[in-house]
């Protein structure tokens, strides 16, 4: 009875086979067969390879959202060199939210040369060379987001040189917080002091000639500090050409959430123009000499995403390749063999066409010539 059972069975799921075999003496071979199917090995093997590596490929994912985060502190990170005496020159924010001086006391002014070492010459070309590459193909910022933390810090390498030149800059660089607002982050001649209004800068004891606003700004980036990410303004350098000259950097800073395979933190993407003008209150050109970098924070917070092909999507993906490249394979070879085969019968129709043979009365036959035994020797 299990015998029975059993057989049953074997022959239920034979005739569900969906893939009938074929007899080997069905099967024939041909040369166009081989070249088409290795033609189609050649192309399988060419495409599964290209998958793979898309497989292997990670891209970014943007999503948009309301930024609801109001309280915390924004950290501002600056390393910024100034061809001007330290003690001829005051940093400070001044946060029009509370409309007072916000603390700059995480800033260090350190007396340096003006001009770099070879070596920081080249890194400063590099640099501006990736911001003009970045202005124009917006899709290497991607490939920067993800290799964060594989490249090399951006910041300036030490100074090698044993120059004895005195220090004719100074490089003001550290760190501060302020609140979450528009604000105005400025370089001018003099300490700032304290003031019930405001705020001022102690500029009456420095003279106009030694005013030189030329500058170098070799890093600036807010909120989290994260090293191989290159931010608009790095390698900027910029030349005074008059003694009263403002510049003006006017930036919209957008909160970033970036999620790699290898980091996750809490960043900050911005854009800038800037704009730069001689102070000139004969002409109409009114303002205070120094560099201005005015901020703005936008209200929608941008979240940046590593992504990957999932597992099951490349096989689904490999199936339809080898598949399709076969059946397609299969039915241009098919069709390529009917049109032979037509033009070949064409041509074999075209040698037994009939022929015209004089009769002795002037007429001509249309019919095929007999064979007879002298036409075989």
């Amino acid at each position: 009875m299990r015998r029975l059972n059993r057989k049953k069975t074997l022959n239920l799921m034979k005739e569900l086979d969906a893939f009938p075999k074929v007899p080997e003496s069905y099967v024939e071979t041909s040369a166009s067969g081989g070249t088409v199917s290795l033609i189609a090995f050649t192309t399988i093997a060419f495409l599964t390879i290209m998958e793979f590596m898309v497989y292997r490929d990670t891209w970014m994912k943007y999503e948009y959202e309301v930024d609801k985060d109001f309280t915390s502190k924004l950290r501002i990170n600056i390393d910024i060199t100034v061809a001007m005496r330290c003690q001829y020159v005051g940093a400070d924010v001044l946060d029009l939210a509370e409309t007072m001086v916000a603390s700059a006391d995480g800033l260090i002014y350190e007396p340096v040369p003006f001009e770099l070492t070879p070596q920081q010459k080249e890194l400063q070309r590099m640099l501006q060379l990736i911001q003009s590459r970045l202005q124009e193909e917006h899709s290497l910022q991607d490939v920067i987001f993800k290799s964060a933390f594989k490249s090399a810090s951006t910041a300036l390498p030490p100074r090698e040189d044993n120059s004895l030149r005195s220090p004719d800059a100074c490089r003001i660089h550290g760190h501060l917080y302020v609140n979450k607002v528009a604000g105005n982050f400025h370089i001018t001649v003099g300490k700032a002091i304290p003031h019930p209004r405001g705020h001022a800068h102690l500029a009456a004891l420095v003279s106009h000639e030694s005013y030189n606003f030329s500058h170098r700004i070799d890093h600036l980036s807010f909120g989290e500090l994260i090293p191989g990410i290159i931010n608009p303004l790095d390698g900027t350098e910029k030349i005074a050409s008059d003694h009263n000259q403002m510049f003006q950097y006017f930036i919209t800073v957008v909160p970033t959430k970036l999620h790699t395979y290898k980091i996750s933190a809490e960043t900050h993407q911005f854009s800038v123009t800037e704009r730069e003008r001689v102070i000139n209150h004969a002409a109409g050109s009114h303002g205070v000499s120094g560099i201005f970098m005015k901020y703005d924070i936008s209200s929608l917070m941008v979240t940046v995403t590593e992504e990957h092909m999932p597992f099951w999507q490349f096989l689904v993906r490999l199936c339809g390749i080898i598949g399709g490249i076969f059946s397609t394979t299969g039915i241009l070879h098919g069709f390529g063999r009917f049109v032979a085969e037509i033009i070949f019968c064409r041509f074999r129709l075209g040698s037994y066409r009939s022929t015209s043979v004089p009769l002795p009365d002037g007429h001509t036959s249309n019919h095929l010539p007999l064979i007879t035994d002298n036409s075989t020797h």
